[in-house]
Parts: structure tokens; C-alpha cells; sequence
């Protein structure tokens, strides 16, 4: 399962276990509609924070993705080169 789903479920059921708790709790209108707003504003929050952490990390897997085929193309040029000069030796 991928840990980013993970992580979205956990916080999706911190903010309904939260919220419920503030709905059942005996207090006034105005104060638990505080507290909801709060808490919704939290949520969102943390939401946008993993959001940045994971295009953060795709965002670095991309770069080191391609580093990676540059430095195989690279590679490739110079054994590319190598078979031309020793077929051509093997001509003359």
C-alpha cells in the first residue's frame, strides 16, 4: 500500500474522531463551531504539508532519474566511440 495513502487515512480519521468529539461535547454553538474551524484549519494544514514533502521527494526521484540516464547516454557515447576506433583498427 502506498504510505501516502496511508498517511491520508490516518489524517482523514484524526479530523472525524476530532470533529465528532467537538459535536458530542456539551458545549455552545459558537465555541465548537470555533473549534471545528480550527480544527479543520489544522487538517488542512497538515494536508499541505505532506502534499509538499511528497512532491518534494517525486520531485528529487526525478532528478536522480535523470542524472542517472545522462550519465548512461554519456556512458554510452564513449563505448559507442571505443567500438568505432577498434573497429576501425582492425580494418587497417
Amino acid at each position: 500500500m502506498n504510505s501516502g495513502k496511508v498517511v491520508l487515512g490516518m489524517l482523514a480519521g484524526l479530523a472525524t474522531g476530532a470533529i465528532l468529539g467537538i459535536l458530542f461535547a456539551p458545549e455552545k454553538g459558537s465555541i465548537t463551531r470555533r473549534k471545528i474551524a480550527k480544527k479543520g484549519s489544522d487538517s488542512v494544514d497538515d494536508l499541505k504539508d505532506k502534499f509538499d514533502e511528497l512532491l518534494s521527494t517525486l520531485n528529487n526521484k526525478f532528478e536522480e532519474a535523470k542524472e542517472e540516464t545522462i550519465e548512461l547516454f554519456e556512458n554510452g557515447k564513449v563505448k559507442l566511440e571505443e567500438l568505432k576506433k577498434g573497429a576501425r583498427s582492425e580494418m587497417d
